[in-house]
C-alpha cells in the first residue's frame, strides 16, 4: 500500500532479515550471521531499485518480534535512526499475528500469498468427524503462530479471527504471546482448544506456520487435531507478503504508543552483585 506522499518501507530482523518497499519485491537474507552487516546496503538497494530515494518514505514499518536479541535489537535501531533522520511515522508490528493473517488468506483461497509464500497447492486439514445424528461437527480453523528462538525453544501464540466466540470485541489471542518449549506449548494448546470446545460447541483445527513450525514437526503430531504445517512467514511471500504485513501495521497503528521490542526471554547478560569488601576498602562497596 504505497501512500501517497511517499513511501513505505518495511524493516524485520526478527528471522534473519527483510527489507523492502511497500509494492516491490522485497530483499531477504537468511544468513543469521550476515544479516545485520548487510541490512543497510539493503535498504539502500531497495529504494535504488524502486526508483526511490531516503526523502520519499514516509513511513517505516518495523518488525518488533518477538525474537531473540542482537537480530532483533539491530532492525530496531536502524528502523529508529532513520525514522529520526528522514521524519517518517514509525510504526512497530509484532510478526506472529501477520502469519495467522496471511495462513487464513491462503485457506480461503488466495492463490497470490498461497503461491508466493510457497504452500502446497491444496492445503490440507484433518477430515471433520461425524456427530452422533450423522452430520458433520461444525469446524473452525485457528493458528499457532512461531518463530524460533532457538535453545530448543519457540516463541508463539494462539490466534483466532475476533468475533469467533460471538463477540466483534473479542481477542484475537487465545494464548497470548509467549515462549517454550514445543511439547509444552502442545499441551498449553490443547487445554486451551478443549476449554474453548466446551464453551462454543465447535471443533478446532490447529494449523501451525512459521519459522520453526517444520523444525519440529513431531511435536505437533500430539495436537488434538493438526490441520496444515507451514514452515516459513509472510515476508518471505514476496511483495504480496510485505504489502500485507505493512497493511496490518498502518490498520491497527497506534501513535501514541513506543516501539519497543518483544524479547519474551530474559536476556543472558546480568547485573553484576556488589563488588565484596576486601580489607575493609571503601570502594568496594557500589553505590545504588
Amino acid at each position: 500500500m504505497q501512500a501517497t506522499d511517499g513511501c513505505t518501507l518495511v524493516i524485520d530482523t526478527s528471522y534473519g532479515s527483510t527489507v523492502g518497499v511497500v509494492g516491490h519485491e522485497p530483499i531477504v537474507e537468511t544468513d543469521s550471521r550476515t544479516h545485520v552487516e548487510k541490512l543497510q546496503v539493503n535498504i539502500a538497494r531497495a529504494m535504488d531499485a524502486a526508483g526511490l530515494g531516503s526523502a520519499d518514505i514516509s513511513c517505516i514499518v518495523v518488525g518488533v518480534g518477538p525474537a531473540p536479541f542482537t537480530g532483533l535489537r539491530a532492525g530496531l535501531v536502524t528502523a529508529k535512526a532513520l525514522a529520526f533522520a528522514t521524519g517518517a511515522r514509525l510504526i512497530g508490528q509484532n510478526i506472529l499475528d501477520p502469519q495467522d493473517a496471511m495462513l487464513r488468506a491462503a485457506l480461503r483461497g488466495d492463490a497470490v500469498i498461497a503461491d508466493a509464500a510457497g504452500f502446497l497447492a491444496d492445503v490440507s486439514h484433518t477430515a471433520q468427524n461425524g456427530r452422533a445424528d450423522g452430520r458433520p461437527e461444525p469446524e473452525h480453523h485457528i493458528t499457532l503462530c512461531v518463530n524460533d528462538a532457538r535453545r530448543k525453544q519457540l516463541y508463539f501464540s494462539l490466534n483466532h479471527e475476533a468475533g469467533v466466540m460471538g463477540s466483534e470485541t473479542d481477542s484475537c489471542h487465545w494464548i497470548a504471546m509467549d515462549i517454550d518449549y514445543p511439547g509444552h506449548i502442545v499441551e498449553r494448546v490443547n487445554a486451551e482448544v478443549r476449554r474453548r470446545a466446551e464453551i462454543g460447541g465447535m471443533r478446532y483445527i490447529v494449523d501451525v506456520v512459521g519459522h520453526g513450525a517444520a523444525r519440529y514437526a513431531d511435536a505437533w503430531q500430539s495436537l488434538d487435531a493438526l490441520g496444515s504445517v507451514v514452515e516459513g512467514s509472510i515476508l518471505d511471500a514476496g511483495a504480496a507478503g510485505l504489502a500485507m504485513f505493512a497493511e496490518m501495521a498502518l490498520k491497527h497503528a497506534d501513535d501514541e504508543a513506543p516501539v519497543e521490542p518483544l524479547y519474551l526471554r530474559r536476556p543472558d547478560a546480568e547485573v553484576p552483585s556488589p563488588l565484596k569488601h576486601v580489607l575493609n576498602h571503601a570502594g568496594a562497596q557500589r553505590a545504588d
